[in-house]
This record gives C-alpha cells, structure tokens and sequence, in this order.
C-alpha cells in the first residue's frame, strides 16, 4: 500500500483509544488455519493516494496457478479518516471493500500489498480485510513495520522468521523474491497461515521482485489514476 503521511498535529487522543479498542476486538476473530484446498483464483489488492483526500483500491484476480489475469476493478473515493500512524487500514479498508463488491470473480484468497499480522497489534490491512470480508488473506509486504530478523541469504527463495522482538512469537516470514534484491515481508492475516502465506508468494513470483497478484495490482493502479485524474 502507497500511504500518505500528512504534516500536522497528534492525532486525538480519544480517536486513537477507540481505534485501539476496534483492533483489539478485530484481534480476536482472526484465524489462523490452512486452506481447505488449493485456490482457484488468488486476488492481489492495492491502495494509493492520489490526493491527500482521496483513495484509490485495485483487486486484479487472477487463475492459479497459471496466474493469467481474469479480472480487475477500481474504486476512487473520498478518505474521511484523519491520518493516524499504526491505523492506516481504518483509512483504506472502506474503499477497499467498495472495490471488492465490484468484482465478478470472488477470489478463495487475497495477497495484499501490506501486513498482516506482522503489526504491533496483530492487524495489519490484510488482518483487517480479511475479518470484515470473512475472506483468507495475507500480506505481502516491502518494508518491515515490527519485528526483528536475520537477513535471508541473497539468493532468490532464501527465507528468515520474523519474530516479535519481545516475545519471539513468529509474525511472518522474510523472503528473498529475487537474486540481490531487498526481500519482503510476508504474514498471514485472516482463515491463512504462515506456511501458506509463503507458498503461495513464492508459486506467485515470476521474475520480478513482487509476486504477480501485488505486482499487477500496483500496475494497474497507475493505470486507473490516468481515468480519474
């Protein structure tokens, strides 16, 4: 996810207690569980911002394992929500969730540009779609948001855990997408577990440093700012 990061003062005090109070419910409907069977279409999800008011979400879902494209749609709107750090996803899953209503093709799982649930309280954007929509995600992301970990090796496939830095608890697995590239960070966020979420970003990956499903997600979503600018 592309995110906006405003200038301005602390974000209210009461706005943040309640967000919290949201995740830690959220929290507790997450799921971690293997799929009942192999997908027959993975969704990639992206978000930007174009404007410092306005979002646009792309799903591109695509037949696996063959990953050729099925279909794709965009939703442009209005973001309501101030910009709070650690509750970005309350900023995007709306629209996101628009976005999803528009497709033909309902997907058995969504790969998310973002975190699942390696977040300081277990609720990434891909946590968080995932129990409002009641749908298997995980997240596949390009910068680390919490945990520590060992550099995987420079090779294309090397992985390392992510663990919390306090607990050791594994929150997600790092992996090297191609040869001498910076590596990714991939979680599981609802009805998904680690070892899925990594087998599927790797049988995803052809050649380019992001899986297709996010890759084309993010394409796209160049693509569809042209239509709305």
């Amino acid at each position: 996810m592309a995110y906006y990061r405003p200038p301005g003062p602390p974000p209210d005090p009461v706005l943040v207690q309640s967000l919290t109070q949201q995740q830690q419910e959220m929290r507790l409907r997450v799921r971690a569980e293997p799929l009942a069977q192999e997908p027959r279409l993975i969704a990639g999800c992206d978000s930007s911002f174009p404007t410092p008011d306005t979002i646009l979400s792309v799903f591109v879902v695509l037949k696996f394992p063959s990953l050729e494209v099925v279909e794709k749609v965009y939703n442009y709107g209005v973001v309501d929500m101030p910009y709070v750090p650690g509750f970005l996803s309350f900023r995007e899953a709306p629209n996101v969730i628009h976005t999803f209503a528009k497709l033909e093709n309902k997907p058995d799982i969504i790969m998310v540009d973002g975190h699942g649930i390696a977040h300081p309280r277990r609720m990434g954007i891909a946590a968080h779609l995932g129990v409002l929509l009641d749908m298997p995600t995980f997240g596949v992301a390009k910068q680390k948001l919490t945990g520590t970990f060992a550099e995987p090796g420079i090779e294309r496939g090397n992985i390392s855990p992510l663990t919390d830095a306090k607990t050791g608890e594994l929150i997600g697995e790092v992996i090297r997408s191609k040869d001498k590239v910076l590596p990714l960070f991939v979680s599981p966020g609802h009805r998904c577990d680690q070892a899925t979420a990594t087998r599927l970003t790797l049988a995803c990956l052809r050649g380019y440093k992001l899986p297709e499903p996010t890759r084309l997600a993010d394409h796209w979503a160049e693509q569809f700012k042209k239509e709305v600018r």
